[in-house]
């Protein structure tokens, strides 16, 4: 632990004195750490080329592993921290960047109000990394869009959403209802990276032989709506997006009939979550509903 706590103290600051500060100990103790490492790894991590220190390549390859070793151990600190101090304890959380942008946020907040011993470490991924982040116990509970059912996952269904047209509120002869048809042969931002929810789209335009012109793909809801907002085209997002998104310059249109998915709470099967994050997940479940409701009270009627 030692020896990797060196190494990336070392590879991240460019000097031994820069490393020393950071890990508050004298230089000399620090360059035998390293001198020791080197040894028992058989080759140099670093070199002095004109009174610098370079890393080598060997240790450019070795740094990815051990800057998420490194992360761990610093999670780990701070579990131990918390323990020791008696704070109520940390969540680690991933949610989509669609639900990073308002909701996670408002449900964190409030609960860290009821709560003001409680940590949060929050990542904000594409789908498959959300679930991935749970394979590897990066994070304890993840909130997704439609995930398929796996022997390894337990998946709590918190609310319904929608699938939403978002455009300016310029845009000419746009339906207060959205048929699918009517996106045939329209210029859209597309959502061909947006997993379970993009494939949703996708198969409803499948089934009834529509066409759109998809002129621009976005990795993101966020930045397909961010596109709408500077009068780029229209976008069909999520309900969250939309909302987090909206300003008085746009509008959102509901699809008739409506293309809905499931928002989620999962977590591995063989970790059940914690009293903190049973509290987080029925936060965000609350936060969510709230702001369906503020943005459309007919929501709840249509579900």
């Amino acid at each position: 632990m030692r020896q990797i706590e060196a190494f990336h103290a070392i590879y991240v600051s460019g000097s031994i004195s820069g490393a020393a500060r950071v890990l508050n100990v004298s230089q000399p103790s620090l360059t035998k750490v390293l001198q020791h490492a080197e040894q028992q790894l058989g080759f140099a991590l670093f070199r002095r080329v004109k009174g610098r220190l370079v890393a080598t390549d060997e240790a450019h390859v070795l740094f990815r592993e051990v800057s998420d070793v490194h992360e761990r151990l610093s999670s780990l600190r701070k579990t131990a921290r918390n323990l020791r101090s008696g704070s109520a304890g940390n969540v680690r959380v991933s949610v989509l960047p669609a639900l990073g942008l308002d909701l996670a946020p408002a449900a964190i907040a409030k609960l860290r109000k009821a709560h003001p011993g409680v940590t949060f470490d929050v990542m904000t991924q594409h789908h498959d990394e959300v679930l991935r982040s749970l394979y590897e116990r990066r994070c304890e509970v993840a909130i997704a869009y439609a995930p398929a059912p796996h022997p390894r996952l337990k998946i709590i269904e918190l609310c319904p959403a929608e699938l939403v047209l978002m455009h300016r509120r310029d845009a000419p002869k746009v339906p207060a209802r959205i048929e699918l048809s009517w996106l045939k042969g329209k210029d859209i931002i597309g959502l061909s990276t947006s997993g379970p929810v993009g494939d949703l789209f996708a198969a409803a335009l499948g089934k009834l032989q529509v066409i759109a012109n998809e002129v621009i793909s976005a990795q993101t809801f966020y930045l397909a709506a961010a596109m709408v907002r500077h009068d780029a085209g229209i976008a069909i997002v999520d309900e969250p997006t939309a909302y987090a998104m909206s300003n008085a310059q746009t509008d959102i249109k509901f699809f008739d009939p409506p293309m809905r998915f499931n928002v989620c709470a999962i977590h591995l099967e063989d970790r059940p979550l914690s009293q903190l994050a049973r509290a987080f997940v029925q936060g965000m479940r609350e936060q969510i509903v709230q702001t369906q409701a503020a943005h459309n009270p007919a929501h709840n009627r249509r579900l």
